[in-house]
This record gives structure tokens, sequence and C-alpha cells, in this order.
């Protein structure tokens, strides 16, 4: 297993430097060049500008620069943003990450629970009405052009009943009025979302040893997240800073509405095909033969092996997580990675742009790692 692990590393990291080279010579090829925009850049001075071209070898040859780029790459060292100047690309994505991961990883959770739940249930309940309503409109959800349904969104829920903020990710009436960091509040949101993942975890853990019955442990399961989730708005209640995080997470709902819509209808469908390729199995057949429940054999016998493409489009979904939605983002004006990889491409800001896909592609390729490990410890066979 270690060597196998020693490997898939081995690859990725050869995956890397094959990222690096394209986007480095992706942006190189945009119009105008490097020098030039530093030049019409009002926010540098001539020294400035030409302490950037020295520190980053900007004057060599392309070659050159590509070797100095891909040091500066793999000594974490990704330059000075261009329409920041002078904030590090460093300083600017950890400001900005929290709350992509805030918004993306809670619509991708809820997407994933409840698209496997009810593809798993419809693919078992197969031939029936509602398997076929359900499908239709997974495909329509799925295949939908992205900020048609963001705007019908905005306009019902957000101009018509006046329900939910229309944009950015907080009340400037409310914040002017204290001296907390908003990037202080997305942290502790994100710790709470942490730590209940943690107990949800540790409780699906102790009802495995507690019982073998399949309903106790689901009681147990569900009383203790419950129990955690509760205890965390409390927290957030009684806190004197608990308004300001219930604004952020008022200002989430339609966002993460507009992501779990689309992220749901692709689990669900593909969590019902992969189900109904599983029963059709003999193994399937052969657990009803011996008189299991139905929903034995649904659950520990055909979902458990018909989740393994769920997983893969999870994790994959996870590592692309980092990114952002560039539409979701710039449509709701929640000022996240994909928000800024469009600025900075569009602001000709090429440290800033090459940051932000490179710290996105080693979050994919580390998604892909932990695929190929999970489906190690799932499969031995692909060890050898």
């Amino acid at each position: 297993m270690i060597k196998y692990i020693g490997n898939r590393l081995a690859q990725i990291l050869i995956l890397l430097v094959i990222y690096v080279a394209v986007v480095f010579f992706l942006l190189h090829s945009m119009p105008g060049g490097i020098e030039a925009v530093l030049a019409t850049n009002p926010n540098l001075t001539p020294a400035a500008r030409e302490s950037i071209l020295k520190a980053f070898g900007l004057t060599q040859p392309l070659p050159v620069q590509f070797v100095l780029y891909l040091k500066n790459i793999f000594t974490f060292n990704l330059g000075i943003s261009y329409s920041f100047y002078p904030t590090p690309v460093w300083t600017i994505i950890a400001r900005r990450l929290p709350r992509t991961i805030l918004l993306f990883t809670t619509a991708t959770l809820i997407a994933f629970f409840v698209g496997f739940a009810s593809g798993k249930s419809l693919a078992w309940k197969r031939g029936k009405t509602s398997e076929y309503v359900s499908t239709v409109v997974g495909v329509i959800a799925y295949t939908v052009f992205t900020p048609l349904l963001i705007f019908t969104l905005i306009w019902f829920f957000g101009s018509y009943l006046g329900i939910f903020p229309l944009n950015q990710f907080l009340n400037p009436d409310l914040w002017i009025r204290t001296n907390l960091n908003a990037q202080t509040i997305f942290l502790y949101l994100l710790l709470t979302i942490s730590l209940i993942g943690l107990a949800m975890l540790a409780s699906f853990a102790i009802a495995q040893k507690v019982s073998h019955r399949v309903k106790t442990r689901k009681i147990i399961f569900y009383i203790s997240t419950a129990i955690a989730i509760a205890l965390a708005v409390f927290w957030w209640a009684v806190s004197p800073v608990g308004i300001y995080g219930f604004d952020i997470l008022w200002h989430m709902i339609l966002p993460v509405m507009a992501v779990t819509i689309i992220s749901y209808a692709g689990t669900m469908l593909v969590m019902r095909d992969s189900m109904l390729e599983t029963i059709k199995e003999d193994f399937i057949t052969t657990a009803r033969a011996k008189g299991l429940p139905d929903k034995v054999v649904r659950d520990k016998h055909a979902a458990r092996t018909a989740m393994l493409p769920v997983i893969t489009n999870f994790v994959l979904s996870m590592g692309f997580v980092v990114s952002g939605g560039v539409i979701t983002e710039t449509l709701f004006s929640w000022p996240g990675m994909g928000m800024t990889l469009l600025d900075s491409v569009l602001a000709k800001d090429y440290p800033l742009a090459s940051g932000a896909l490179i710290f996105t592609g080693i979050f994919v390729l580390f998604a892909h790692l932990v695929i190929d490990i999970v489906y190690a410890f799932l499969d031995p066979r692909i060890r050898y």
C-alpha cells in the first residue's frame, strides 16, 4: 500500500509540473504581455515596476522565466498582485478562500446526502411515476443554463417575494457599527461546520459499535447530529458575534440554493444509474433469495456497491470547491475565489490569476489522490 501511494504521489508531482507549465504559457500567450500591463498599471510607481521585473526575472528570456516561475511555485512564492499592489497573492487567496469553501462546501454536502438518498430510493422503486418525474426534473436541473437559474432565484426570492438579500455576503448597515473583521466570522463558521462534521462521524462510528440493527443505528446517528446542530445554534445565538454569523448565513441562502440544485441533480442521476446497474447483479438476487428485508438488501448490499461512482463525483467536486463557481460568485457578488479568478484575468493580473489556478489544480490533484487511496482500500485489486 505504501508503495502504491508513493507511485501515485510521483505521478501527481509530474502532473503538477505539467499543469504549472500549461498555466504559465497560457497566461503569457495573452495579448499585451506582462511588461505592457505593468507599464499601464496606475497603482505601480516606476521603482515598483522595476523591482517586480527584477524580482521575478521578467526581463529574462521566456525559458528562464519559466524555470524561475517553477522555482517560486515550489517555494510557495506566488508573487505580488498587480491589482492590489503591494499585497502578496497568498494574502488575497487566504482572504477569499474561506468565503468560497463555506459557500460551496455547504451546498456540496447538502446535495450529496440528499442526492444519494433520493437516487437510491428512486432506483429501488423503478418504474413508478415518481421515478420518471424525478428523473426528468433532475435532468432539467442538471442541464439548466446556470445564469438563467440564478436570475430566476434572485428575481423570485429576492425581488418578487423580498425574502432574501439580492447580493453581497453581508449587510453594510449592520457591519458598519462594529470593528469585527468578516474574515474572522467566516473562520468561526468554518470551524463550527467542521466540529459538526466530526460529531457526525463520531456518532456514526459509535452507532456501528453499539448496535447491529439498522434502525437503531439511524436513531443514534440522527439524535447525535440533532444535538450537535442544536448546540452550535445555541452557541451562536448567545455569542456576541452571533448576529454577524447569522447575517452571513442569511446572505448565503440563495447562492447555496443555486449550487445545491445543480449539484443535487448530478449526484441523484449518478446514484440512480449506478443503482439500476447494481441491482441486476447476481449477489443482489442471492441476497433476496436468502429472505433478507428489502431495506437491508438496498442499503447494505446494493447502495454500498453503487456508491463508488458517487464517491468519485463527490471527492472531485470537493476538489473544485476552492475554485468557486465563477458564474455563481459573480452574479451573487460573492467575493470568493471564483470572482477573484475572473477579475484577475480581466485585469491581466498574472500573479493572482496563476496563483488562483495553481491553487485549484493542487486541490484537484489531491482529490484524485484521495480517490485512489479510497478505491485501493475498497478494492485490493487496484493496488496490484
